[in-house]
């Protein structure tokens, strides 16, 4: 069953914005009031560039971020919301560095950075896909680098 709304036939019941601010959720009813739906508005961002490994660019997208995100590592989330907060996190450096273009492997970098803080096994997995383990020393030498990273940042 496939349903077309226009925005335009609704009418605002309930409006709320995001904790972060950067988006507003808006709960609608058809104006023949048969039909509730909600609506997202969220701040539209300049567009980046990503350089991908290949040398080909592409338009960033935090949609492909959230698949890859979720095809990964997304079992060890609790939630589709912690994998969203997860990127929003990753999201927000990117656009920190300021920068028209990036490299996916800084995404991949930013990824990790974020991972690392919220779950570290999820870290260590994503690390194995993105940096492509083919060795059970790979897996060590992680494991080893975010638990000194641990121990400098608990003295």
């Amino acid at each position: 069953m496939s349903l077309k709304i226009k925005i335009g036939d609704s009418k605002v019941l309930e409006s709320r914005e995001a904790m972060d601010g950067t988006m507003i959720r808006r709960r609608r009813v058809t104006s023949d009031g048969k039909i509730r739906f909600t609506t997202y508005e969220r701040i539209e961002m300049p567009t980046i560039m990503v350089r991908k490994r290949s040398g080909n660019r592409e338009e960033f997208d935090r949609d492909k971020l959230i698949t890859s995100v979720k095809r990964s590592v997304g079992k060890f989330f609790n939630s589709s919301l912690e994998v969203e907060e997860v990127v929003d996190k990753v999201v927000d450096r990117i656009y920190d560095l300021g920068e028209e273009e990036v490299e996916s492997s800084q995404i991949g970098d930013l990824m990790l950075d974020v991972l690392a803080e919220v779950n570290e096994v999820a870290y260590v997995r994503f690390a194995s896909v993105f940096q492509e383990f083919k060795t059970l020393s790979e897996f060590e030498q992680i494991i080893k680098k975010q638990k000194q990273k641990k121990e400098v940042t608990r003295k």
